[in-house]
């Protein structure tokens, strides 16, 4: 007996030697450097040039090229970025013919690298499946009653604000993956993500209200992925339920229900009242079985980061989704500019395990940097060349950090000729975690108003800060903060330095306010006024009552009867009322500044050390 796991543990290690030489063997292979240069009349290039390396490459002087811009009416220098739109004209000009090429590097071969893998080498994995449709039709309460948990209470106004990725065991044992998607149109790229890494696609519409704008939007996302989709007609408890008016909305978007004689299964149900659960789980595993999902379990790691955020104890985060081989701790793996070795996997009901298999999402932390949602990560065996592809990476972020501040580009050219008539709105936008960013970030750049421009000078992840400060005085910029908040004393200084900060925690009222303001007609039917903020500096627990703070109150005062938030860090955690307000034992309608209260939280015991408590209220503004 022992011999044979002698034996068992020999040939594991073999495999495991096997499997990283192939694939080392394989990223050395697949390493190619383009060079710019001309061969027969062509000129083959990678990358964007500045004019001064496309006139060495084509043996002209820079001044040909200068001139042939300045002829056009446009100034530049030797240091100018040249586009591809610029590079072809330019070739033209020249009379040569153009052609890109892949160059595969370090900086880019975790997105374009090919591992083969050989039939034998597959097996089953679960299929992953992302959920869409329109706001409110019963998204989040479906995958809420798929994995029993409930994700509903704890979103702001019962709407997703951020992606997420679950993992459930059916009744037959087999593991389906889930990727939750918020439905509003300000979420489009993060929703774009979900399909990028989806084998099947659930689009939801309830019965009662029909095929809405973010359902066509939902269609056209799940075509674009081209992969399987279900519609899950849902809301069949209500009252006006018109399941036939759904399918025949859904029929003119090319979708037409299988019982009609069509291609795509349709399954009717209540996620309240998990009516229809069981056949739309059943639906989904014959469509991953139809479709023969398979993956090589026994190679390194690859796949995509869903979500990303800083964690107070943990430093920057990311839940990923494995979409090949296995992820194991003590990997070392690159995942954006980020080097990282895994020091725990945390499954998505928060377990730590010791390997995510193909189409497992899991959490992991260690990492330098914030990567970013939608980038790939990958695994390596040998550490130097994963640190050249992280430090390779990091470079190149950089150097487009440099570009993106100060490069030229001929927009950026027509709008500084423009400045006497251009006006520009320019925001810094901070936000809790790096979807919400880019999601919001989306939305501002789409905004059109004539005689407008708005600037996005900043899009990160975290509180406010004094960075962001200094930022906004010298660009003369608002700040835009998404559920997060800055403390009083920084509050305070934006005030003094006349600074504009606008904070929200509904995405709806973000970008109607910013469009509002690009138009000039700024006005908040409420305003938000922050009366005070209280440090929590002690915790006491009691059975009948709950948790109780002890705060000391640095700035303003607290009110018994205004609302209250908690912020963690800068990020709130928690936005409702006090249950009670105490000066020592008696109760109190007001705590001021410089003052010890003790107070409790309506339907929340969570509140920690070092929390901040912050009181306000809305005031209604006249028109």
């Amino acid at each position: 007996m022992n011999n044979k796991n002698v034996k068992s543990n020999k040939n594991a290690k073999a495999n495991t030697k096997k499997r990283n030489n192939n694939q080392n063997k394989t990223i050395k292979s697949q390493l190619k450097t383009v060079t710019a240069h001309v061969d027969n009349g062509v000129f083959i290039y990678s990358e964007p040039l500045s004019v001064g390396d496309f006139a060495e490459k084509i043996n002209k002087k820079p001044a040909e090229i200068v001139k042939y811009f300045f002829d056009k009416g446009m100034m530049i220098n030797l240091n100018v970025i040249l586009d591809e739109e610029r590079l072809g004209e330019l070739c033209l000009e020249f009379g040569l013919d153009f052609k890109k090429e892949k160059s595969i590097t370090h900086e880019n071969i975790i997105e374009d690298i090919i591992i083969k893998d050989e039939e034998k080498s597959l097996s089953k994995r679960p299929p992953i499946v992302t959920i869409m449709g329109h706001v409110d039709h019963g998204k989040t309460t479906l995958l809420d009653t798929i994995r029993n948990a409930n994700v509903v209470g704890g979103e702001h106004g019962g709407i997703t604000q951020h992606i997420g990725a679950y993992q459930v065991v059916t009744k037959d044992k087999e593991k389906i993956t889930f990727v939750d998607t918020p439905g509003h149109e300000a979420f489009t790229q993060m929703r774009a993500r979900g399909s990028a890494v989806t084998d099947i696609v659930i689009i939801v519409v309830a019965a009662d209200d029909g095929v809405m704008p973010q359902t066509i939007e939902a269609i056209d996302h799940a075509k674009a992925a081209n992969v399987p989709i279900i519609v899950f007609v849902n809301k069949m408890d209500k009252v006006g339920a018109n399941p036939d008016n759904v399918m025949a909305q859904m029929a003119t978007h090319e979708l037409p229900p299988e019982e009609w004689g069509g291609t795509v299964p349709y399954v009717k149900g209540s996620a309240k009242d998990n009516k229809g659960i069981d056949t739309l789980l059943e639906t989904i595993l014959l469509l991953a079985d139809m479709n023969e999902l398979k993956a090589n379990a026994d190679r390194f790691a690859m796949g995509t980061v869903l979500e990303s955020h800083v964690d107070k104890g943990l430093g920057p985060v990311a839940t990923l989704i494995v979409q090949s081989g296995t992820l194991k701790i003590k990997d070392t793996l690159v995942v954006g500019s980020s080097l990282a070795t895994v020091r725990e996997l945390i499954s998505a009901d928060g377990k730590k395990i010791k390997i995510a298999g193909p189409s497992t999402p899991i959490m992991i932390h260690g990492l330098d940097v914030v990567p970013f949602a939608g980038d790939k990560f990958m695994v390596f065996n040998d550490e130097k060349t994963a640190r050249q592809v992280a430090d390779q990476r990091k470079k190149l972020d950089e150097e487009n950090k440099r570009y993106k501040q100060s490069g030229f580009s001929l927009d950026k050219l027509s709008e500084k000729l423009k400045d006497g008539s251009l006006k520009q709105l320019n925001i810094i936008l901070k936000a809790d975690v790096q979807g919400t960013v880019e999601a919001i970030k989306g939305s501002l750049d789409k905004i059109s108003v004539e005689g407008v421009k708005i600037n996005i000078l900043r899009a990160s992840v975290g509180t406010i800060t004094e960075s962001d400060l200094a930022l906004a005085k010298a660009s003369e910029a608002i700040i835009v903060g998404f559920n997060v908040r800055p403390l009083a004393s920084l509050r305070k200084k934006a005030d003094d330095e006349n600074i504009e900060i606008r904070l929200y925690n509904v995405i709806y009222n973000l970008i109607d306010e910013i469009k509002n303001a690009a138009l000039g007609t700024l006005d908040p039917t409420f305003e938000e006024v922050v009366k005070g903020q209280a440090e929590v500096r002690t915790i006491f627990k009691h059975s009948a009552i709950g948790t109780i703070a002890g705060c000391f109150v640095v700035d303003g005062i607290i009110l018994r009867n205004a609302k209250i938030r908690i912020l963690r860090e800068g990020i709130i955690i928690y936005d409702g009322v006090l249950a009670s307000l105490k000066h020592v034992k008696n109760d109190v309608k007001e705590a001021r500044q410089n003052t010890e209260c003790g107070l409790t939280v309506k339907n929340y015991n969570d509140v920690k050390v070092g929390d901040v408590i912050e009181s306000y209220v809305e005031n209604m503004v006249k028109v």
